[in-house]
């Protein structure tokens, strides 16, 4: 079977490793860079609690399968590729600024294995920079973190060495359909004929021509910023941490900060005001960090729906599969993605019901340029 992979983010570069693994002819395209668009500008967080709050929503079990992927999903990457993706389970803290978001959060660890309520000095005791004015915290132990970037470069050369041919600056432009079904993509070099294609290019899902409205994916473009904090005296936090509307996440001697949410169509300029706000967010919440120096400020495009619920799946060309619009959990989501679009794609029964991610349940609503 050949199979072509539109995208080479986490999501792409994911899908075409296992389908190569089970025997496909696997090419994948990026328009640009592997790894570069939205997986590049993530925190690389695998957390659930602050993401997803509705613990027995289609979208939490699609997290919580997915997060018992994780550990044997990156162990199997580092060692086809040789390289540490920097998996570690930190644990998560969400941070209470006020007495109604403590109620909140000590309800939801009722009953909860996983989940603990931390008075104000537990919470502190766990990380001392936290400010004097919270209320109380919810902690996960379990929850983990990857480094996106060098997970993107390492699932490039897993999948290569596992034959897959991947290539780069080769943006797909058209789909050619005949008789209901995908025969081949263009490209501004080449045509592609497959068996299969998966789309899979972030928030540049939508924009391919050639497809109808019952089969072009809504995907909108939310753009995210981002900043990075360099320590002068303090050591870093030792958790993930939620709290005043902002993420921290420690790694490699910076404190990653984000993440601003906005639909601005492909406009992925970075803006002073959006380094300001998360500046000020993240020192409200730990004082400390006033002393620490900005290292780093970026943005990037994530691609989000109409319902803010991912597209997996068939799409209304049988031999067309959609992993699209993650929002924000790109990187939670992977392992547990790949695994459904392989089996997808050789007709094996799917081991979670995605009936919520069908990407038919948006037939006709594909966007044009000018709703973005």
């Amino acid at each position: 079977m050949k199979v072509v992979v539109i995208g080479a983010g986490i999501a792409g570069l994911s899908i075409g490793w296992r389908l190569k693994q089970a025997g496909a002819d696997v090419t994948v395209l990026e328009r640009a860079q592997p790894g570069r668009g939205a997986t590049w500008a993530s925190a690389g967080m695998i957390a659930t609690i602050a993401e997803i709050e509705t613990p027995d929503s289609p979208q939490a079990l699609l997290a919580q399968r997915s997060v018992r992927l994780w550990p044997h999903f990156a162990a199997e990457i580092e060692e086809a590729s040789g390289i540490d993706v920097g998996y570690r389970v930190d644990g998560t803290l969400i941070v209470a600024r006020s007495e109604e978001h403590a109620r909140f959060l000590r309800h939801r660890a009722e009953g909860s294995q996983e989940l603990e309520f931390l008075g104000p000095a537990e919470a502190r005791a766990l990380e001392p920079l936290l400010a004097m004015d919270v209320l109380g915290a919810l902690f996960d132990a379990t929850e983990a973190q990857v480094d996106n970037r060098m997970l993107a470069r390492a699932l490039a050369v897993a999948f290569q060495r596992a034959g897959g041919v991947l290539k780069t600056n080769e943006a797909v432009v058209r789909f050619e359909t005949e008789g209901g079904r995908a025969r081949a993509v263009r490209t501004p070099f080449a045509q592609y004929p497959a068996d299969v294609f998966v789309l899979a290019a972030g928030a540049w899902s939508g924009l391919i021509e050639g497809l109808t409205p019952e089969v072009a994916p809504p995907i909108i473009p939310v753009k995210g910023e981002m900043i990075a904090l360099a320590a002068e005296r303090d050591s870093l936090p030792h958790h993930m941490i939620w709290g005043n509307d902002i993420y921290l996440v420690p790694r490699g001697g910076r404190l990653l900060v984000g993440a601003t949410v906005s639909r601005e169509g492909f406009d992925s300029r970075m803006t002073q005001a959006a380094a300001v706000w998360l500046y000020s967010r993240a020192v409200a919440l730990m004082s400390a960090l006033a002393n620490w120096q900005l290292a780093d400020h970026w943005a990037g495009l994530r691609p989000g729906s109409p319902d803010d619920l991912p597209l997996i799946g068939r799409s209304a060309l049988a031999n067309l599969l959609i992993a699209s619009g993650q929002f924000r959990n790109g990187i939670l989501f992977a392992p547990a993605i790949a695994e459904a679009i392989r089996d997808t794609a050789l007709d094996e029964p799917p081991k979670e019901d995605l009936a919520a991610f069908n990407p038919c349940r948006f037939a006709g609503l594909a966007l044009t340029t000018t709703d973005l």
